[in-house]
């Protein structure tokens, strides 16, 4: 390579490597409370907030619907969840698949992950109430 194509190719390079690792640089966290039960379907609603590492944060409204082979009532107080990097807040709005074993009796613990693009969440929480089965659906996240 000729040396005056040499620092335009390296300019280029370094562009394009870096691009991506910028792209995509925001943590973010999800804490919330929901509640549901399920016989067959599976419903359950709750409320959040989003917290990012460059400051952003929202409140935010959780669904969580689904069918399978499941029974239960539950309540999650103090759940947690970890999203994928992500640019911008809003990208983590909207509805993720969801599939999932659970149980549990009085007090119980579930954890989740789920994916909606290239965005992916996990969930865990402690909480109670009592739930038997396997559910497959999706998790909405709104802004509230």
């Amino acid at each position: 390579m000729s040396r005056s194509l040499l620092p335009a190719a390296c300019a280029a390079l370094f562009l394009f490597a870096a691009a991506p690792a910028a792209a995509r640089d925001v943590s973010c966290r999800l804490d919330f409370d929901m509640a549901g039960w399920s016989a067959f379907y599976k419903t359950a609603s709750g409320t959040g907030r989003v917290r990012c590492d460059n400051g952003q944060a929202m409140a935010v409204k959780i669904d969580a619907k689904g069918g399978g082979l499941t029974v239960g009532k539950s309540e999650i107080r103090g759940g947690r969840g970890t999203f994928s990097a992500v640019r911008d807040i809003r990208e983590l709005l909207g509805t993720y698949v969801a599939a999932e074993a659970h149980a549990g009796a009085v007090k119980s613990s579930k954890a989740q992950a789920m994916t909606k693009g290239e965005v992916s969440l996990a969930l865990a929480g402690t909480g109670e109430g009592w739930d038997l089965g396997v559910a497959f659906g999706a998790f909405t996240i709104e802004a509230r």
